[in-house]
């Protein structure tokens, strides 16, 4: 994992620590369901969904944040056929808390250059909403929110490129 963090952004304890993670996508009960489980086991790149996780260097603030993007309904089928048939669909922003880092499937990318929660609520006042698989998507929400906090362009080319070596 060493090889993969950012040489420019890491500055042990300085900021908060920024990860990037996959998790299937969510999908309609039964064989759609399935199948995203079935992807994300065999870990193909393209049909996962990626997020963001900050870890505050706050030693008061233990759990993690997780900002990702998605359909507002992830769920509904017909959202699913309107997003996979290239069209808009409306979007979300999500964010939670987390205990703990999962345990597989996450990188560190590096450190931010200010207060990383607050600096993600400032990036999410400016994401456009409207969620367009392939335009405008988790992907492209990961590498914004991943550029905006460290610095770093393009965070899963390189995570793509690193791991599949």
């Amino acid at each position: 994992m060493a090889s993969l963090l950012s040489q420019s952004t890491l500055k042990a304890g300085s900021r908060d620590e920024v990860y990037v993670a996959t998790m299937p996508l969510r999908a309609t009960k039964g064989p759609p369901q399935l199948l995203m489980s079935a992807a994300y086991s065999l870990n193909l790149w393209d049909l996962q969904h990626f997020l963001v996780i900050i870890k505050p260097s706050s030693p008061t603030l233990s759990q993690a944040t997780v900002f990702d993007f998605q359909p507002k309904d992830p769920e509904n089928i017909y959202v699913a056929l309107a997003a996979l048939s290239g069209r808009a669909v409306p979007g979300a922003v999500l964010e939670r808390k987390l205990t703990k880092l999962p345990r597989s499937k996450w990188w560190l990318i590096g450190c931010s250059k200010e207060d990383g929660v607050e600096a993600a609520h400032d990036f999410n006042k400016i994401w456009h909403t409207d969620l367009r698989i392939g335009y405008h998507d988790c992907r492209d929400y990961t590498n914004g929110l991943v550029e905006y906090l460290t610095g770093e362009k393009q965070v899963l080319k390189r995570l793509r490129r690193n791991i599949s070596r």
